[in-house]
């Protein structure tokens, strides 16, 4: 599936470097165009793969390159003011060859959680192509501003998108790592994930051609309105090139002859991967939750094609049905030969029983409750000291 990746504010910006640099390694074909929007020169200037070209400075004029300093509500103004200079950063898009566009903004910030959903609504206006969102939540130690910005984001943000993937670096953050260290962990997991899907389906010539594949139509039915989590769940094996294991992995007459045949083999491939799409929807989800409200789901198989067993795909594609309760759940596989290992991606679409998202609820509504009594009481005072005035005006 061909993505025009739009990365707002500096989260944002590094996971767009981070998804370049994947497609690159995995020789995946899925990135037709990344651009870089940022209110913060440095930020921009700390980019290592987006083209320089395809960087774009806004908010000159208002904070001189010197980012909003997490406020949100200025980070909207900016991106709204400066329209244009995104606009013709697109102009650059080959909108033909593309199937989507991916908004990428960590929501704690301001640039990226108030320019995001600024960005998503203009481009649902011009293009008729599919407008996705993949929002980063902040942990909930980084800060009650953090919070509150990716409380009023999500509920925007998720508005003016078709769908919103979410990840939440709660879930995320290891204990001990240094703060640089853990956002490029956090970064590297995102793109694995998210990239393998999008991945997925971008067949060239000389690839190995999936038993079912799943392109970008299987992607958009999924991906249609609400909120998405995503799960990963991956094992190593022998690939080609060491040797005798791999032969014995693989089938040869030898390990047939050692195990009782090609059953056997039949049978552990199937079990790994029936294995993995069960330990990818109840192992660490992108963004946690109740895995029985998810409406719609994906599943795809990556990995070495002599280890897609489409039996196992389907042992697991008929359980997540009886997890999520949906019958609208798809499944294909992603042939690979650059990587060791055998995977599955598990893709729950508009679920609904989301811990994390009720808390970002309440604390919208308790802000709200606490911005109209501030302002009350502002009020009061001033129309108290008002009043002060005139009686001190009668008195001289």
């Amino acid at each position: 599936m061909k993505l025009a990746l739009i990365g707002f504010g500096q989260a944002g910006g590094k996971v767009v470097d981070e998804f370049l640099a994947f497609d690159e390694r995995i020789d995946g074909g899925f990135i037709e165009s990344a651009i870089a929007v940022n209110s913060a020169t440095a930020d921009l200037q700390g980019l290592e793969r987006v083209p320089r070209e395809n960087r774009v400075l806004i908010g000159e004029a208002r904070v001189k390159g010197h980012g909003v300093g997490a406020d949100n509500e200025l980070g909207a103004e900016i991106a709204e003011s400066d329209s244009d200079e995104i606009h013709r950063a697109l102009d650059s898009v080959s909108i033909h060859e593309i199937d989507a566009f991916l908004v990428v903004a960590g929501m704690g910030g301001g640039t990226g959680s108030g320019g995001a959903p600024v960005l998503a609504k203009h481009l649902q206006r011009i293009y008729t192509d599919p407008v996705y969102g993949l929002g980063i939540l902040p942990a909930t130690n980084e800060g009650g501003i953090y919070t509150l910005n990716a409380a009023r984001s999500f509920q925007t943000f998720v508005d003016e998108v078709d769908n919103l993937l979410l990840f939440d670096n709660d879930v995320w953050r290891s204990a001990g790592e240094s703060v640089q260290g853990g956002y490029d962990h956090i970064n590297r997991e995102i793109v694995e994930r998210i990239g393998l899907l999008f991945a997925a389906g971008e067949v060239t010539q000389g690839d190995h051609v999936a038993e079912s594949v799943v392109d970008s139509s299987e992607i958009i039915n999924t991906l249609t309105n609400g909120i998405t989590t995503i799960g990963y769940a991956s094992e190593t094996v022998e690939t080609n090139d060491r040797g005798v294991l791999s032969s014995l992995d693989a089938g040869s007459g030898l390990f047939s002859s050692l195990t009782g045949g090609e059953e056997e083999i039949e049978g552990s491939t199937t079990n790994r991967m029936s294995s993995l799409i069960r330990k990818a929807t109840l192992g660490r989800l992108t963004l946690p939750c109740d895995v029985s409200s998810a409406d719609r789901g994906l599943v795809v198989a990556a990995g070495p094609p002599r280890y897609l067993n489409r039996k196992g795909i389907e042992h697991g594609r008929q359980w997540l049905e009886e997890e999520t309760g949906s019958m609208e759940i798809r499944g294909g596989d992603f042939p690979t030969t650059t990587r060791d290992e055998v995977g599955a991606i598990v893709v729950l679409s508009g679920v609904t029983e989301v811990p994390r998202i009720d808390h970002l609820r309440e604390v919208a509504i308790e802000a709200q409750e606490r911005t109209e009594e501030v302002r009350a009481s502002a009020e009061s005072e001033f129309e108290s000291l008002m009043d002060t005035g005139d009686e001190l005006e009668e008195l001289f």
